[in-house]
C-alpha cells in the first residue's frame, strides 16, 4: 500500500524537476502593421482563407518582434488577431505563463509546424473524414440510437448540399468504406485554407474525431457550443447511465478549452479589424 507522504514527496520532487517558466522581459506589447507580408508566410484572403495578398501584423515587444519557439516573427494575417495575442502577453505578469496564452500557442503551431506540413495536415483531416464519428452508429439502445440521428444526420446533410459529399452510414463497430467522392470533396474544402485555418481545423478534428463537425463549425453551419455536444452524444448518453468521473470530466474541460480557442482563432481571422 502507497503511503500518502511518499506521494507528497514525489509531488514535491516532480515539481522540484520542472523548469521554472520565463520571466516577462518586456515592458510593452505593441502590434504594427506590414505589407506585403513575408516571405514564409503562406497566408492569403484573411477572411476566406483564399487568394489575394492580405496585411499582414507583427506582435512586438518592446518595438522588436515577438518571435515563436523555432524564432520565426510571430506574424498574423489580421488586426484582430493581433490584437488578441498582444492582449495575451500583455496580461502576462513575473512569469510568462503558456497555459493562459492560447492564442498564441496555436499560432506558433501554424507558423512553426503547419505551415511547412499543409499536405499532411490537410491529408490528416481527410483520413478523419475516412471514418468520421458521425457515420457510426449505435444498434441501440433505442434512445442512444435516436440522439444520434438527431445530431448527426444534418451534419451529414450539410456535407451533401454544401460540400458534395455524400457518406455511407454504418451501424456498430465494423468499418465502412467511404465514396472516394466524397472524401475528395472534404480534400478540396481544405484546399484555399492557409495554415492559421488548417491549424485551427486540425484541432478541431482531432478533439471531436470529426472533420464534417470541425467543417460545418468552421464554415458557420453548427456553433462551437453545438459541434462540441454532438461529439460527445455517446459520452454524454454514458454519463446518464452511470454518473460523472471527476478525472474524466476534468480531461473533458480542458479539451473543451482547446476547441474554444481553436474556433476564437478561425472567428479573429474573419475580422479585418
Amino acid at each position: 500500500m502507497t503511503d500518502k507522504g511518499d506521494n507528497s514527496s514525489r509531488i514535491k520532487a516532480a515539481a522540484a524537476l520542472r523548469p521554472a517558466p520565463p520571466k516577462r522581459f518586456y515592458k510593452s506589447v505593441t502590434i504594427a502593421a506590414m505589407n506585403p507580408p513575408p516571405p514564409r508566410g503562406e497566408g492569403r484572403d484573411s477572411s476566406q482563407g483564399g487568394r489575394g495578398s492580405p496585411a499582414a501584423f507583427r506582435i512586438l515587444l518592446d518595438g522588436k518582434p515577438a518571435r515563436t519557439p523555432a524564432k520565426a516573427e510571430l506574424v498574423v494575417p489580421t488586426q484582430a488577431l493581433a490584437e488578441a495575442i498582444a492582449a495575451e502577453w500583455e496580461a502576462q505578469r513575473v512569469h510568462i505563463d503558456a497555459a493562459t496564452m492560447p492564442l498564441t500557442r496555436l499560432v506558433n503551431t501554424a507558423i512553426d509546424g503547419v505551415a511547412a506540413r499543409r499536405a499532411d495536415i490537410c491529408a490528416d483531416i481527410a483520413a478523419f473524414a475516412s471514418s468520421d464519428l458521425v457515420c457510426y452508429r449505435a444498434d441501440g439502445p433505442a434512445t442512444l440510437v435516436e440522439q444520434q440521428c438527431r445530431q448527426w444526420d444534418p451534419v451529414l446533410a450539410w456535407a451533401r448540399d454544401t460540400l458534395g459529399a455524400r457518406f455511407a452510414v454504418a451501424s456498430g463497430l465494423m468499418p465502412v468504406a467511404q465514396p472516394e467522392d466524397a472524401i475528395a470533396a472534404v480534400a478540396a474544402a481544405l484546399e484555399d485554407l492557409d495554415h492559421f485555418h488548417l491549424t485551427a481545423l486540425h484541432v478541431m478534428t482531432t478533439l471531436t474525431g470529426s472533420a464534417l463537425l470541425a467543417l460545418a463549425h468552421a464554415r458557420s453551419a453548427l456553433t462551437a457550443e453545438a459541434a462540441w455536444t454532438a461529439a460527445h452524444v455517446d459520452e454524454d448518453f454514458q454519463i446518464g447511465q452511470w454518473g460523472e468521473d471527476v478525472e474524466a470530466a476534468r480531461r473533458r474541460a480542458r479539451r473543451w478549452a482547446e476547441m474554444q480557442a481553436a474556433s476564437r482563432l478561425l472567428s479573429l481571422l474573419a475580422l479585418n479589424s
